[in-house]
């Protein structure tokens, strides 16, 4: 038996900025998102750190000399938030910025609220 696809938001602007990714890595990108979807997880999807587990992943794609990144939860049972994309300025280290986990930190917290939010008008609507 298939299980259901889990539905995908996309959070502030991380839509927007995958965008603007090269064709390449909105792929790799595109890919992760369809498994994290369909409940399998990309070879590139590793936890992000500072989240207790495997509840925020990240995947991090080098493109000409630059790594982008994009960061999503499948923390909730039906659906998949992608909650920051972005290309990675310094070239020193792995470590995310404090702007931009400052960032995902409150675009977790806003998915919550809104699945919470979205649960509730699922039960609401008429079943057929």
């Amino acid at each position: 038996m298939k299980a259901e696809t889990r539905r995908l938001f996309w959070m502030g602007s991380s839509l927007k900025d995958l965008r603007g990714f090269p064709e390449a890595v909105k792929d790799v990108m595109g890919f992760a998102l369809y498994l994290a979807q369909t409940g399998g997880k990309h070879p590139q999807a590793k936890p992000l750190k500072g989240y207790g587990g495997a509840g925020v992943l990240e995947v991090v794609e080098d493109h000409d000399r630059s790594a982008y990144r994009g960061v999503y939860t499948v923390k909730f049972k039906d659906s998949v938030y992608v909650l920051h994309a972005f290309k990675k300025k310094s070239k020193k280290g792995a470590r995310t910025k404090t702007q931009d986990a400052e960032l995902i930190h409150h675009r977790l917290k806003a998915a919550g609220e809104h699945h919470s939010r979205w649960q509730v008008d699922e039960r609401s609507k008429p079943r057929r």
